[in-house]
């Protein structure tokens, strides 16, 4: 199949090199000048897995307004919440009403984004369950073992085609591990509710995945966000995916089992002085518990805390030496 992958971050670069390395064709469009030099002066990007075996694999990488192949099956968009709008607009010159389009993105807001450009019968989404790191331009981490990790997908639609098989089987070739299914927002929700335990709360103490599940409190918190979540998704009619003590667990696996030495996504974002996507995780919790008269408290909290912590540290920056730019995601 002929693949396009927006946004050759961490998770971008994953996805398209695995599936380049499972036979497909596929390119990569991606706006961040240093990481698109550093590429083509290496002729690819440079891979490690756990930080070994560094190797150059040949990508082929493009700007947004210099791409202009129409012929491509399906669109994989890999963005920060906050770039997508932009990317959409300076990207529409190459889209068409053939192609499918595949996200796994962190947070919400990105699937009404993308569906003022493609048919909702081709908007497949998703979550995935595993950790990568960009080292810095040209270079990227995969973290864990070749079939580490998991995802979760479903059509916009929740009717699976031939054409969204297709890109499953190919998903598979690939050792993401998926799992299809028939029920959208209950999938989407699954990591939303996640990430607003993990990343946030590591976020703010600035600590590892591990780190947080050592402390013997660690369930209490986790549990009192993932009721609130699920109350406010119950009251919007949403059947989530996994079972409140489900996802209990799966916080705690892949906490204390897959990754507990990784620093979540958000981390990332804030140790750079980047805007994280808080918003889009525990903020949209709340947004969503606001259409149905319920307060979800305790993440309104974490969403000002971050928001607090985010301006504590860009007026320590107004007052220090630039910092480092370095361009870090992972969705975990």
């Amino acid at each position: 199949m002929k693949f396009t992958v927006v946004g050759a971050g961490a998770m971008g670069l994953r996805y398209g090199v695995l599936l380049q390395a499972a036979g497909n064709d596929v390119d990569f469009v991606d706006a961040w000048e240093p990481h698109v030099t550093a590429m083509r002066a290496n002729g690819g990007v440079y891979v490690t897995r756990d930080h070994e075996d560094r190797h150059l694999v040949p990508v082929n990488v493009y700007y947004p307004e210099e791409y202009h192949k129409q012929d491509r099956d399906v669109l994989i968009f890999f963005l920060k919440q906050m770039q997508l709008s932009d990317m959409l607009k300076r990207c529409a010159h190459f889209f068409n009403d053939q192609q499918y389009v595949l996200t796994c993105m962190n947070g919400m807001g990105h699937v009404d984004k993308l569906l003022q450009y493609f048919k909702p019968q081709h908007v497949i989404a998703g979550t995935a369950l595993v950790a990568t790191i960009l080292d810095g331009p040209g270079e990227v981490d995969f973290v864990g073992k070749v079939g580490a990790g998991t995802m979760n997908l479903a059509n916009y639609t929740e009717k699976p085609d031939d054409m969204t098989q297709r890109v499953v089987a190919e998903l598979t070739k690939g050792h993401f591990n998926p799992t299809l299914t028939t029920n959208f927002m209950g999938t989407l929700m699954a990591k939303v509710v996640f990430n607003s335990v993990v990343n946030t709360l590591c976020t703010l103490f600035e600590i590892t995945m591990g780190e947080f599940a050592d402390y013997k409190g660690a369930d209490d918190l986790a549990r009192q966000l993932v009721d609130e979540a699920y109350d406010v998704a119950e009251r919007m009619n949403v059947t989530m995916l996994n079972t409140r003590q489900e996802e209990m667990d799966s916080i705690n696996y892949v906490s204390k089992v897959a990754n507990p030495l990784h620093y979540p996504s958000m981390y990332q974002d804030m140790t750079h002085n980047r805007p994280t996507e808080v918003d889009y995780i525990n903020g949209y919790i709340v947004k969503m518990g606001q259409a149905c008269h319920y307060e979800a408290k305790t993440h309104a909290f974490l969403t000002h805390l971050v928001h607090l912590a985010e301006h504590t540290r860009q007026q320590n920056v107004t007052q220090s030496p630039a910092v480092d730019t370095v361009e870090q995601q992972e969705l975990a």
